[in-house]
């Protein structure tokens, strides 16, 4: 598994929940070691075992657990870059939606090895989708509800989300628009600033 992805676990915990919470989860989970390299790659058999103690250090299920994490990603201020990347799919949440199919294309234009779920969005009417998540770690999809919901909420979007449940290793979402102008999405400008 990249690096990245077990370095965004990491960070996840670290500044949700403080460094010591950080250290059980190292010590829970056996790793001997306390930092994950963004650009290394580990066992694959590494995240799903650092999962599980995340979700019992902190006494939370598996399934909320990765939702938490798909929303810090778009959320929090250290992962603007996720975030621009992720607006760069599209100007409203429906073009995002549509672009859902290409982000692991994209994202490797970003990191080359990197490896994300096979995504496939179904447009079921005008106003109603599914998306389909296959991965090595189970709850992608959760992670994908929780990306969805904070980027309906960057956009200004009201959405309905619900996680469908999994099947052949394939976890589907179901996806309502409700309204793409509910509220002032947060501002996105093309070029980053400078400082």
């Amino acid at each position: 598994m990249h690096g990245l992805v077990n370095r965004a676990i990491q960070r996840f915990v670290i500044d949700s929940y403080g460094a010591a919470q950080w250290a059980a989860v190292v010590r829970r989970a056996e790793l001997g070691f306390i930092d994950f390299e963004a650009m290394w790659t580990y066992e694959d058999a590494i995240t799903p075992k650092v999962l599980t103690a995340v979700s019992e250090v902190l006494e939370r299920p598996h399934d909320e657990l990765m939702e938490d994490i798909g929303t810090y990603l778009v959320s929090h201020p250290n992962l603007e870059a996720l975030r621009r990347l992720l607006r760069f799919g599209g100007v409203n949440f429906l073009d995002f939606l549509h672009s859902l199919d290409d982000l692991p294309d994209r994202a490797r234009l970003a990191v080359s090895d990197l490896v994300l779920p096979r995504l496939e969005l179904r447009e079921l009417s005008a106003h109603e989708f599914s998306l389909t998540c296959e991965g090595e770690i189970p709850g992608c999809g959760h992670l994908f509800t929780g990306v969805l919901r904070a980027m309906a909420d960057d956009y200004g979007a009201l959405v309905f989300l619900e996680h469908m449940g999994e099947a052949d290793g394939v976890e589907t979402v179901s996806i309502a628009l409700l309204e793409t102008d509910f509220s002032e999405g947060r501002g996105f400008d093309l070029g980053v600033q400078a400082s």
